[in-house]
């Protein structure tokens, strides 16, 4: 059995991963890097004009903290509402909900994402039907 002590892991985020919602993602904790059991944490960075791909996490909860910029998110059973976070601002998405994210530019939005998913993709769940809902 593994003491707490070996457990502990500090974690310089260097690697990137292009996530199923169409975003690159900043890797940081999750199963894959230190054997997380309930969380991952992750940076992600939005590019001026960027869209992710309409999706949900199936079982799994999302907590955002928007670190710069301002981002916008459509979100509902069929994209119906709409959401938008500045800098300094907390989005808590219940697992299940579908949403898609966007920036509006003109600046990148930075902001920390945080999951009740371990290995981040799993849950995952891309809704294609839903694209055509939002405004482009």
């Amino acid at each position: 059995m593994m003491s707490d002590e070996g457990r502990r892991r500090l974690v310089r985020p260097g690697g990137t991963y292009d996530g199923k919602q169409g975003f690159r993602y900043l890797e940081g904790i999750s199963a894959e890097s230190v054997g997380t059991t309930g969380i991952c944490l992750h940076l992600l960075t939005i590019p001026a004009g960027g869209r992710a791909k309409a999706h949900l996490h199936s079982a799994h909860e999302t907590a955002i903290y928007v670190l710069s910029g301002v981002s916008e998110m459509w979100y509902g059973d069929r994209l119906q509402h709409h959401m938008r976070a500045s800098a300094g601002d907390m989005v808590y998405i219940p697992a299940g909900e579908p949403h898609l994210p966007f920036n509006p530019g003109p600046e990148p939005v930075v902001a920390v994402i945080a999951r009740t998913d371990p290995n981040e993709q799993e849950s995952v769940m891309l809704l294609p039907e839903l694209e055509g809902l939002v405004p482009r």
